[in-house]
C-alpha cells in the first residue's frame, strides 16, 4: 500500500476541544490531515504514543530572548531551544531589545534572524511609543507582528509610556489587541525609598499591589472610552482579578507559572532569583490568581521568560536585575499543578493553546484539528522528574525551580509536522517560521 501520510502519531490520548480520548493523528505537508483510528500501513513513519497524552502545541505569548543587544544572556536560537525542550511550539518575543522593536525595519530584522534558526514558530511584539504612534495601524498588521506591546511601568527610554495622554493616543489607533505591562510608574517613583539595600523581600513592598491595580484600572478606563481591546500581562494581585472580572468584554489577561507557584515566603530561600516585575507577592495574591484562573478570568498562561546571568542576579538588591528563566519550565510546573488537582488538563490546554489562538487571532494554531498546523506537545502525565539547572538550555543556565520535583513531563515537541524534540533530545533541524494572524493576513 502506498504511503498516504508522512507521519502518524498512534495510540496517544488526545486532549482537545471535544474532550480526551485515544486517537491517532496523521500529518502531511506540515498540517493535520486525519484524526481517528488510522491504518499505520498508510504512514511513512509511525510514532507510538501509547501511555502518552498529545496536546495542541503549547504557545508562550510572553518571552524575552534578548537578541539583538544582550546575547550574553540569551539569543533567539538558545531561547527557542529551551522552549522546544520544554514542550513549547510557538513563542511571542518582546520588544525591549537593543535596538528596540519599534519600527518595520527592526521587526524585519528579527524575523530574518529567527527564520529557520529558531526551533519553534514565533511572532514579535512591536513596542508602542510616543515616537511611533502614528505608524501603529501599519505596524500592528506587519507579517510576524504579534501586536502592539506597551510598558506603562518598569521600562526605560522610548519604551516607557507612563502618562494617560500618550496611552490614549496609542489605544485610539490600535485595532488588534494591545498588550500592557501594568504598573503605575508615578507610584513606583514615589515608593523607591522603600527599597532596602540587600533585601529583595522589599521588592514587593516597593512595587506594591496598589501600583499594579492603579495601572490596570487606568488602562481599562481608557480602553473603554475608545472601544479598544487590551491584554494585561502577568497579573500579580488578587485585587486585579476582582476588578477585571467586571470587564471581560474588552480585557483579556495572563497569569504566569511563577505567580501561581511562588510567593513572598520564597525570598528568604531564593533571593534575587525570584525578583520579577511585577513581583512575586504574599501568598494571598497567589491564592487570588488561582481563584481568577479557576473562575475563567485568566485567559492565557505565559512564562515571562526573562533571563539574566547568575553573575548579574548576584548583585546586591536593588542593583540586581528583575527577571528569571521560565519558557522551559512552564509545561512541567503546570503539569505538576494539574496532577495536584489545581486545574484540569483540558483547562491547561485552553490556557496554553486554544486561549492564545483565540485571544490573539492566530491562524491554524491552538487546536488538534484537520487543516491546522501539526503543532503537538506530547507529555507523560505519569513521569516524575526533578527540574535542575543542568537541564536548562537557556544561555543563562539556571532556574529558580532547581531541585524541584514535578509530576508530569514533556517528552515530545512537534512544530508543523517536524519532530523537533523527543525524549529530552533535539532530533530535528530548526525550522521556525513566523506565525500568521487572522487580522494581519498577507494580501494577494
Amino acid at each position: 500500500m502506498s504511503d498516504t501520510y508522512e507521519l502518524l502519531f498512534r495510540n496517544g490520548t488526545v486532549v482537545n476541544q471535544d474532550g480526551i480520548g485515544t486517537r491517532d493523528i496523521a500529518v502531511a505537508g506540515g498540517r493535520i490531515v486525519a484524526i481517528g483510528d488510522i491504518d499505520p500501513r498508510r504512514a511513512g513513519r509511525v510514532v507510538d504514543c501509547t501511555g502518552l497524552h498529545i496536546l495542541p502545541g503549547v504557545i508562550d505569548s510572553q518571552v524575552h530572548f534578548r537578541e539583538p543587544g544582550a546575547e550574553h544572556k540569551e539569543d533567539l536560537e538558545t531561547g527557542s531551544r529551551a522552549a522546544v525542550l520544554g514542550g513549547v511550539t510557538t513563542v511571542f518575543e518582546m520588544p525591549n531589545t537593543k535596538p528596540t522593536t519599534t519600527n518595520a525595519a527592526a521587526l524585519a530584522d528579527k524575523i530574518l534572524r529567527g527564520r529557520h534558526r529558531m526551533h519553534c514558530d514565533f511572532a514579535f511584539w512591536v513596542g508602542g511609543t510616543r515616537e511611533n504612534v502614528a505608524d501603529i495601524p501599519d505596524l500592528e498588521r506587519l507579517p510576524g507582528a504579534a501586536g502592539i506591546k506597551v510598558f506603562i511601568g518598569s521600562s526605560t527610554g522610548d519604551l516607557l509610556v507612563e502618562d494617560d495622554a500618550s496611552i490614549t493616543e496609542i489605544l485610539k489607533r490600535t485595532r488588534r489587541r494591545a498588550a500592557f505591562h501594568a504598573e503605575d510608574e508615578m507610584r513606583l517613583e514615589e515608593r523607591k525609598p522603600l527599597r532596602v539595600e540587600g533585601d529583595p523581600a522589599s521588592h514587593p513592598v516597593w512595587r506594591d499591589e496598589t501600583a499594579a491595580l492603579m495601572a490596570t484600572q487606568r488602562l481599562v478606563s481608557i480602553a473603554r472610552r475608545f472601544g479598544a481591546r487590551i491584554h494585561i500581562l502577568h497579573i500579580s494581585t488578587a485585587e486585579e482579578i476582582d476588578f477585571l472580572a467586571g470587564h471581560k468584554d474588552l480585557v483579556t489577561c495572563e497569569a504566569t507559572p511563577h505567580h501561581l507557584t511562588l510567593s513572598a515566603d520564597d525570598y528568604a530561600r531564593l533571593g534575587t532569583l525570584i525578583q520579577m516585575n511585577p513581583p512575586v507577592r504574599a501568598p494571598r495574591h497567589r491564592a487570588g490568581i488561582w481563584k481568577g484562573l479557576s473562575g475563567g478570568v485568566i485567559d492565557v498562561l505565559g512564562s515571562d521568560h526573562a533571563p539574566h546571568t547568575l553573575e548579574e542576579k548576584a548583585k546586591p538588591y536593588p542593583a540586581s536585575p528583575s527577571g528569571m528563566t521560565g519558557v522551559q519550565t512552564l509545561v512541567p510546573i503546570m503539569l505538576d499543578h494539574v496532577n495536584a488537582g489545581r486545574l484540569t488538563l483540558e483547562h491547561f490546554v485552553d490556557l496554553t493553546s486554544a486561549g492564545p489562538a483565540r485571544v490573539f487571532g492566530m491562524a491554524r494554531k491552538g487546536r488538534i484539528a484537520v487543516g491546522y498546523d501539526a503543532d503537538l506537545t506530547v507529555v507523560d502525565m505519569k513521569r516524575r522528574q526533578t527540574i535542575t539547572n543542568r537541564w536548562i538550555a537557556s544561555r543563562a543556565a539556571w532556574t529558580p525551580y532547581d531541585g524541584r520535583h514535578v509530576y508530569g513531563w514533556p517528552v515530545g515537541t512537534v512544530v508543523r509536522g517536524n519532530m523537533v524534540v523527543w525524549d529530552g533530545a533535539l532530533v530535528g533541524p530548526s525550522r521556525g517560521e513566523p506565525v500568521l494572524f487572522q487580522e494581519a493576513m498577507p494580501r494577494s
